[in-house]
């Protein structure tokens, strides 16, 4: 009975240890983390998603707004950015499957 007790004393005292040294070597790593977050691109889906309301017919402005491209933006760039959402949106996303390329 008495060496259960010692053994769980210590498994609490090396979970302290262990969560102690996990916290510091968190605050030394917390400003490169910041700045690796704050270097990712600013788009459609890093900056929240269209909040507007729609027309009854999608515009161009509308349809630039959700893809999260310039309204001017070239066929190529619009695919790509069509191609982002639909894969980001697809059903089967995170079943473990592949989804193919449109």
């Amino acid at each position: 009975m008495a060496s259960s007790v010692v053994a769980v004393g210590l498994a609490l005292a090396a979970a302290g240890f262990a969560g102690r040294y996990a916290m510091q070597a968190l605050k030394q790593v917390e400003p490169q983390m910041k700045q690796a977050l704050q270097s990712f691109p600013k788009t459609a889906f890093g900056g929240g998603y269209y909040r507007g309301g729609f027309e009854p017919k999608m515009t161009k402005r509308e349809a630039s707004l959700v893809l999260g491209i310039s309204p001017t933006a070239n066929k190529n760039k619009i695919r790509e950015a069509h191609r982002k959402l639909m894969v980001l949106n697809h059903p089967d996303r995170g079943k473990g499957f592949t989804v193919s390329r449109c």
